[in-house]
């Protein structure tokens, strides 16, 4: 390992290039090996076991890959199986943190509104980040069934992605939120739509932004961050159907992402 090899990263399916986009406006110089699970999505409706065996398969391909840091760029993987990947390999794990400290904090009508998987507001993780930080406010949990799936299948834009997200929205804003938590990395590509269906004065938390700067403080904790003297590359996996990752690779990464290996 050294400050040139890669960082990993994988989720679900697609979802996770929402992180993959924001490390690389963090960390330009890093090169980067993502694994997109497509044909095993939606974790959110599988079993813990199940979730794990994934996560533990992909994590193995990644180290073989020679990756120095692996993120696990999907809710449900971190909720699930992030403790038993740190236990089982050297190298660092970084997950996704529920944004919901910061929603609650910034809360003025007292309630906010996640949307996540079902697997998702199970998790030890979830349940452990609202106990701590959202006992002054209402949290409005909703299950986003579907929308993963639309995503896999590149209809992020769809009518009936349009209508789902309203049946799922509405209630939570006619209850009052001011904040919206996206639980799931595949949400933000759903923003489009979320944008035409909620009032603008509700503030959206992605946390990928967050995920991308914890990446670059645990690469400057354990001393490989990569000063930028070797040029990038990339690289994309599916276990698969690859015609929507490769198409959003290409729209929603666009020229910033590093050249890829070929």
């Amino acid at each position: 390992m050294d400050k040139n090899s890669p960082i990993g990263i994988f989720d679900s399916g697609v979802g996770g290039l929402s992180v993959v986009r924001q490390i690389i406006a963090e960390l330009p110089g890093e090169s980067l090996i993502y694994y997109a699970d497509s044909a095993n999505a939606p974790y959110g409706s599988k079993s813990s076991e199940q979730v794990i065996g994934f996560s533990h398969d992909i994590s193995e391909f990644l180290n073989n890959m020679g990756a120095k840091l692996i993120v696990v760029a999907c809710n449900t993987a971190t909720g699930i199986a992030i403790n038993y990947l740190r236990d089982t390999y050297s190298i660092p794990f970084v997950g996704m943190e529920p944004a919901i400290k910061p929603a609650a904090k910034a809360s003025k009508s007292g309630k906010i509104g996640v949307l996540a998987t079902a697997n998702t507001f199970e998790t030890e993780h979830f349940n452990r980040t609202k106990g701590l930080h959202a006992n002054n406010v209402e949290v409005l949990m909703t299950i986003g069934e579907g929308l993963v799936e639309l995503v896999e299948q590149g209809k992020a834009t769809s009518d009936y992605s349009k209508e789902l997200l309203i049946k799922y929205l509405m209630p939570m804003v006619d209850e009052g939120i001011d904040h919206l938590v996206l639980g799931c990395t595949h949400y933000p590509f759903l923003l489009p739509l979320i944008h035409e269906i909620i009032p603008p004065e509700i503030q959206i938390h992605d946390p990928a932004p967050a995920v991308a700067r914890q990446v670059r403080k645990v690469l400057e904790e354990v001393g490989e961050l990569n000063p930028g003297n070797e040029k990038p590359q990339s690289a994309f996996f599916s276990s698969g159907n690859r015609t929507v990752l490769d198409m959003m690779v290409e729209n929603a990464l666009d020229s910033r992402v590093p050249p890829r290996i070929k």
